[in-house]
């Protein structure tokens, strides 16, 4: 496998794709119906990230680097995002 290239388990149906830029404040997404899997890409700022009902901060939560790619499968309502730097924007796949 080539330096850089990223393999993922295939989902049987892509949903829907959105690009959050909005993210100085704790943010969720925007989640299609029937949705079970995010693809999610960092780009530009580093983000912190939960899924326990509370909001993260810019010191507080997971921290996801500028360019990884994140596979959450989970309750999708519930993940929140923030940027620890402003100007931070997630790519979004969704798929069932």
């Amino acid at each position: 496998m080539n330096q850089g290239q990223k393999v993922f388990p295939a989902p049987r149906e892509p949903l829907g794709y959105e690009q959050v830029t909005a993210l100085s404040a704790s943010t969720g997404l925007t989640v299609p119906a029937g949705a079970r899997l995010a693809v999610i890409h960092v780009q530009t700022q580093a983000v912190r990230w939960r899924d326990d009902g509370g909001a993260p901060t810019s010191t507080v939560g997971m921290p996801l680097a500028i360019d990884d790619i994140f596979l959450y499968v989970g309750d999708l309502a519930a993940i929140r995002f923030i940027e620890g730097t402003p100007t931070a924007v997630l790519n979004v796949s969704y798929y069932n």
